[in-house]
């Protein structure tokens, strides 16, 4: 049964973790209500294969952009500074795919049921350097290359 959470305004949902693929990899799905944006951060030691399932997706990834509609995918290499955000009016649900297994760790330890609930920045930090994530930026803020 997958595990919901709420993590800086979108709700994801651990459908696979270390546990159940041997730390081949996480799949998370996603639901970012629209104007949703992840601040500017990179994975050092895992990459991030991003699926939109409804919506659209636009990602800036290293010196590239592209918008995502249903269907479409895109893989974020390891250590590639991206940001990941729906724009349109829309909410954006899509699929991700950690390999090998990482971010599901942070999500589990950090995120919420409660939407209005803020996460523990202090643990957030910790977690996240335990698993190589670096945060490059606020949220608006664009990945520097």
């Amino acid at each position: 049964m997958a595990q919901s959470l709420w993590l800086f305004g979108t709700r994801l949902n651990i459908v696979a973790d270390h546990n159940t693929t041997g730390g081949q990899y996480d799949l998370i799905e996603g639901y970012f209500p629209p104007g949703t944006q992840t601040p500017p951060h990179r994975h050092t030691r895992y990459s991030e294969q991003l699926y939109v399932l409804e919506g659209e997706f636009t990602v800036w990834a290293g010196e590239n952009k592209v918008v995502l509609n249903a269907g479409e995918s895109f893989l974020i290499p390891a250590s590639t500074p991206h940001v990941v955000a729906a724009l349109s009016d829309q909410p954006t649900r899509g699929l991700v795919v950690a390999a090998p297994s990482g971010f599901a760790r942070l999500i589990a330890a950090v995120g919420t049921e409660d939407e209005t609930e803020a996460p523990d920045m202090a643990l957030f930090e910790r977690i996240s350097t335990e698993i190589g994530d670096e945060v490059l930026g606020a949220p608006g803020d664009l990945p520097r290359t």
